[in-house]
């Protein structure tokens, strides 16, 4: 059980990924939020799968297709805060005078 934990929550590639992100944010912030979109693309289809899985009663390891579920479900409300901080940053903007 331990080890399926690690290979969720596998912090070497969370730091490799961070590390990506930080080389192309330093490059052009659309990529970033396109790599973004990308990783968050992937949890949804994981939890589909798994939810597709369980439905069927297919599911191996209920626990783990709980925790794609859940990440899926946590990545997904991340994306849509940082939607609305930069919709509110954009609302700000256009609302300055120069």
């Amino acid at each position: 059980m331990q080890n399926n934990i690690n290979k969720i929550l596998d912090t070497n590639s969370i730091a490799n990924k961070l590390n990506k992100n930080q080389n192309v944010a330093e490059g052009d912030f659309s990529k970033v939020l396109q790599n973004s979109l990308g990783e968050v693309n992937k949890t949804q289809v994981k939890a589909d799968m798994a939810m597709a899985d369980i439905a069927t009663g297919e599911v191996k390891n209920l626990h783990q297709a709980a925790l794609a579920i859940g990440k899926a479900e946590t990545s997904m409300k991340v994306m849509l805060e940082i939607r609305n901080k930069a919709l509110s940053a954009y609302k700000e903007i256009a609302r300055t005078q120069l």
